[in-house]
């Protein structure tokens, strides 16, 4: 029998600027955003960010120039959607042990 083993999870950080760059903003534009509380740097490092903070941000863009939704109503959709998935992942989790 062999076990493959996964590698460790590696979490890449991004500079403000690298995010900027990474969601086709300026910086300025994502400081503002951090300012509104929209985009949340790490709590140990306020200039990084962390590689699920760039993917929520594409999504709430994403949100924005397909159904014309504003920033605000973007991260509370991508805020509801994500509790859905841990809540779905935690129901297929107790349908494993039994629990219907």
């Amino acid at each position: 029998m062999s076990v493959t083993r996964l590698p460790p999870r590696v979490e890449i950080r991004l500079s403000l600027s690298d995010l900027a760059t990474a969601c086709g903003l300026s910086a300025n534009r994502v400081k503002r955003l951090v300012q509104l509380g929209l985009v949340e740097p790490e709590p140990d490092a306020p200039d990084r960010f962390s590689s699920a903070t760039a993917a929520r941000l594409r999504r709430m863009l994403r949100l924005r120039a397909d159904l014309g939704v504003n920033l605000a109503g973007a991260a509370i959709i991508v805020d509801l959607v994500e509790h859905l998935d841990r809540l779905d992942a935690e129901l297929s989790r107790l349908r494993g042990q039994g629990w219907t």
